[in-house]
């Protein structure tokens, strides 16, 4: 068990749950769609029987036969000294397909490439042989790099040596560094659901057991879940994504900051805050970064060039103390070698234009996020289309649990997409669908024609109970 949700929050959750007969199935159906949606995450603690009961102005028996069902489908398990306890769900992930001539890939989310970069290459290439003249090993990278980077954190209000600086090549690679010299086998690492799937894949790899901290569209990071599951597991390394999250776009207010800051370092927790889409902002603005107040060897931030520049562009970075940059220069050699000396002079020379591309970028972002809201609202009246301030997707709510076969069936019609199952830490999100607006406004709007023709076959060929019966899909 690694947190308890009190029969009050059960209930507000809930909502309006009574929709159908008999009650008790109500009730479950309710609670199913809960952990469905990751809203209660798995190995939480439900409140006793009578204790719910009176919350909702049941008797006990409608909540014990509610319980029973939810046994019975696998959805809870019943623990001796913890009582009723929400077990992890199967994933229903459709896996990502190779895109072929003439489809429209929204599987990847990252927008093309910034139109200056061939010219900075160029420009670069032109220094070559002064390039070459160097070893080309390189673990903790180029000075001018470093302090470029350095020099953007200063920026940002968080005081930033170039010595608190590695590259690395790209952002995944960064998580992978962390994740094998922070973690050992069976540690605990705390992490959002719905997440970034690779990050979620690198935590695996190292040996953590990971520990889900829900996040939504609508509310955010849920605090209750962080503060315990940090308190009861007491994570070693806590996996975030505090600006435009992906794949919810969400970004955390200042109090979600502090009070995650605040018990991350009760816990003795490092946060690795993955700041790729920090950059991506439409028309949020300026905000604090946060995490200031922690202990500094406690806070590891990662960046990227990925999303602002271009995916092909294999350069990101670490930013922590002195000694874990040590540490990881120790340990990378048994990852590679270095990033390459091109792409680490062509990333200097970018970083003076950096305004500029994140302009460009915000420009390019709102057009795709607007085409997609626009045709999707029009489209689709019946799921749910949140407004993101930024980031390079929307986390769309369907009004059935049929993520998974949507994305299946529009496959055929030549879009690809993720299903909401892929974004899972322990099953779930299958009422999801995350949609990217980073692609050609014509390809996103011609997605969304196809996508409907797609939900019109699904949504009408599946068993009333997929779309009735919460538990059918899981």
């Amino acid at each position: 068990m690694d947190s308890r949700i009190s029969a009050r929050a059960l209930s507000a959750a809930l909502g309006g749950w009574r929709t159908r007969e008999p009650v008790y199935e109500a009730l479950a159906d309710g609670i199913r769609l809960l952990c469905l949606d990751n809203r209660i995450a798995p190995r939480t603690a439900l409140p006793a029987e009578r204790e719910l009961a009176v919350a909702l102005g049941v008797s006990r028996s409608t909540v014990a036969a509610a319980y029973r069902s939810l046994r019975d489908t696998d959805h809870i398990a019943s623990m001796r000294g913890s009582g009723s306890v929400t077990r992890a769900l199967q994933r229903r992930d459709p896996g990502r397909a190779m895109p072929t001539e003439g489809t429209i890939d929204l599987q990847q989310a990252s927008p093309p490439a910034w139109p200056g970069l061939a010219g900075i290459m160029s420009e670069v290439a032109l220094s070559s042989a002064a390039l070459v003249s160097r070893v080309g090993y390189d673990v903790l990278g180029r000075g001018e790099l470093r302090e470029a980077i350095a020099a953007r954190y200063r920026l940002r209000g968080i005081p930033t040596a170039a010595d608190d600086i590695l590259v690395t090549t790209g952002a995944q690679s960064a998580i992978h560094l962390l994740a094998s010299v922070l973690l050992g086998r069976g540690d605990r690492a705390l992490i959002e659901t719905p997440t970034y799937p690779h990050a979620a894949d690198a935590l695996r790899r190292a040996g953590a057991r990971l520990v889900g901290l829900p996040v939504t569209t609508s509310d955010g990071w849920d605090l209750d879940r962080a503060e315990q599951a940090f308190a009861r597991t007491l994570p070693v390394l806590a996996y975030l994504m505090p600006d435009f999250q992906n794949p919810t776009g969400r970004s955390m207010t200042t109090e979600e900051r502090r009070a995650i800051a605040w018990a991350g370092e009760r816990a003795g927790t490092v946060l690795v805050l993955d700041e790729t889409t920090a950059d991506l902002d439409i028309d949020r603005g300026d905000v604090t970064p946060g995490f200031d107040d922690a202990d500094p060897s406690t806070i590891v931030r990662i960046g990227s060039l990925g999303k602002t520049v271009w995916g092909g562009l294999r350069v990101g970075w670490i930013r922590a103390d002195a000694d874990l940059i040590r540490r990881l220069m120790a340990a990378r050699p048994t990852h590679d070698l270095g990033t390459p000396e091109f792409e680490q002079a062509v990333a200097a020379t970018l970083f003076a234009r950096y305004p500029e591309i994140v302009a460009q970028r915000s420009h390019l972002l709102r057009e795709g996020r607007d085409v997609v809201v626009a045709h999707l609202a029009a489209a689709f009246p019946e799921w749910t289309v949140p407004h993101t301030d930024g980031g390079v997707s929307l986390w769309i709510e369907l009004d059935a649990a049929l993520s998974s076969s949507l994305v299946m069936d529009v496959r055929s019609r030549g879009v690809l997409l993720s299903a909401g199952p892929r974004f899972s830490v322990e099953g779930g999100h299958d009422r999801h669908l995350r949609v990217p607006f980073t692609s050609p406004p014509d390809d996103l709007a011609r997605s969304i024609v196809l996508l409907r023709e797609s939900w019109d076959r699904v949504r009408g060929g599946a068993p009333i109970a997929h779309v009735e019966r919460f538990d059918a899909v899981v």
